[in-house]
This record gives C-alpha cells, sequence and structure tokens, in this order.
C-alpha cells in the first residue's frame, strides 16, 4: 500500500512534517524520490551534508529518522539536486527563475554516488572541495541534461519505484508542488493521497488523483514537463477536508507529537487508503 503525500502550496506546505507524524502512525517505510535544497537559503543544511562529503537534504534526513530504520538520507532520496541563486536574476541552465542548478547527487549509496555537474556554473569552493566532482558528468544543454536523464536518472527511480511497490506499506513524499514524484510508479499501487498546504489537508482516493493528473496541464520543469498539484486537483473534489493545527518547532521535530496532533487527519487518509 502505497500512501503519497504532496504539496498543494509550492513554498512550505508542511509535507514532511505531515509525513513524519504518518511514518510513526503507520509504522511504514518512507520515501522521497526527488529532493533539493539552495547553497544560499539552506546554507547549514548543505554544510551539514558536504562536511561529510555527501549530498542530501534535512527532508530526507527527517524522514530517515522518523521511519526508524536507520537507513542513510540516501536511500530515501535516489536524487538530490544543489541550486545556487541565478547570477543577475537569470533563469539557469533549467529554467529555474532566479536560479540555477549546480550539482545533482544520483544513487542511494552514500559513499558511491553518481554526480552531475552543470558546466555553465560556477561551483561554490565550498562544494567543490567537498564533493569528488572531478568525476562528475558535465551537461552545458538542456539537451545533454535530457539525454543523462534517460540513461542515468530514469533508471534509478523504476528500480525506486519496484522497491516501493514491493513494500507492504510505503508513505511517498513528494517535492515542491509536483503532483507524481515518480512516473514509473503504478497508479494503481497509489491507495490514497493527501494534499497538504498550511492549515488543511485534502485526502483523495489514488485512482482518481492519478486519472486527474493524466489530464492536468503541465509546466516544464528541470527539463521536463512535469504535472502541478493545484492544476490535477481542479478536476477532484476531496473525500475529505481536514483542519491541521498549526505545530511549534519542538512539536515538528518530534514525530510522535506529530502523530498525535494530527491523529484525525491520519485516521481519515487511512479510512481513504482501506476503500481503495
Amino acid at each position: 500500500m502505497i500512501l503519497l503525500v504532496v504539496g498543494a502550496d509550492r513554498v512550505d506546505a508542511g509535507k514532511t512534517t505531515f509525513s513524519a507524524g504518518l511514518l510513526e502512525r503507520t509504522g511504514a517505510v518512507g520515501y522521497k524520490p526527488r529532493a533539493g535544497n539552495d547553497f544560499w537559503f539552506d546554507h547549514d543544511d548543505c554544510r551539514r551534508a558536504l562536511s561529510d562529503g555527501r549530498l542530501y537534504g534535512k527532508d530526507a534526513a527527517r524522514l530517515s529518522a522518523a521511519d526508524g530504520r536507520e537507513r542513510p538520507p540516501e536511500r530515501l532520496n535516489p536524487v538530490h539536486r544543489l541550486w545556487r541563486p541565478a547570477p543577475d536574476g537569470g533563469t539557469g541552465l533549467l529554467g529555474r527563475s532566479n536560479r540555477e542548478f549546480v550539482v545533482d547527487r544520483i544513487g542511494r549509496e552514500a559513499d558511491d554516488p553518481l554526480f552531475v555537474r552543470n558546466a555553465t556554473a560556477d561551483v561554490p569552493d565550498r562544494v567543490a572541495e567537498a564533493l569528488p566532482l572531478s568525476d562528475a558528468v558535465p551537461v552545458e544543454t538542456v539537451a545533454e541534461f535530457n539525454a543523462l536523464a534517460e540513461r542515468e536518472y530514469v533508471p534509478a527511480f523504476e528500480r525506486l519505484a519496484a522497491e516501493i511497490e514491493a513494500t507492504e506499506v510505503a508513505v511517498v513524499e513528494s517535492y515542491s508542488d509536483i503532483a507524481l514524484p515518480l512516473d514509473s510508479l503504478e497508479p494503481a499501487s497509489i491507495a490514497a493521497v493527501a494534499a497538504v498546504e498550511p492549515g488543511r489537508v485534502r485526502l483523495y482516493s489514488g485512482d482518481r488523483y492519478c486519472r486527474a493528473c493524466e489530464v492536468a496541464s503541465s509546466s516544464p520543469r528541470d527539463g521536463a514537463v512535469e504535472k502541478r498539484v493545484p492544476d490535477a486537483l481542479e478536476y477532484l473534489d476531496p473525500l475529505e477536508r481536514v483542519r491541521l493545527p498549526a505545530l511549534g518547532a519542538d512539536e515538528r521535530k518530534d514525530p510522535a507529537r506529530i502523530a498525535g496532533a494530527y491523529a484525525d487527519a491520519y485516521d481519515a487518509l487511512l479510512d481513504a487508503a482501506g476503500r481503495a
């Protein structure tokens, strides 16, 4: 059974907090197929990973801690992207306004990743010193990136999807406001979907949500075309809307306290999954 957690708001929707509490509640295995952070705006998180010669984000680390299986963040997250603000407010290689992609990590082994480097961007000294970028694959154009995606990224996602589908209960957290973080997941395997935003969560059956994603409009993201959560939800009425109380910093750090505070939402989500 797969429980998909998506964000109905691009910034700080609360997906990871919701997912951490859900892992505590269900004992599920957590996954964050794609993630990223910004060398400037998430600098402390970047430094923490780079100090070990690694590249991962706080969301995957939180989910890893919450599911209690002592997996490194990379095991939950086969692709992590490092961004930085684009010089002169440009769009960077992959078209994101005001920021540019610097480095991607591909792979789920902390000690044997493949790095992909944006050859059109300046790599911060701290990043260059911490990561073995002399072996990184350089890309200069979107066409080069897309060819590499077919060769390296897609197989990594397909392997992860197969593992998730074979898991008894999995919580899969998307990124930003992207509707489906893994195209290779079989839609029928998604039991229920939680669309999180500040103050509430809307719940959907997995099959109807996936059908809505098929007809929703797309937008260019990361050299590909991706469906956004708000566009998919235009075609759906939720099974239920549940209020999420605001939580303080200490509560958000404790999955057990999140599970208690969000108990009504988790009850409703599991009820929706049980109907699948």
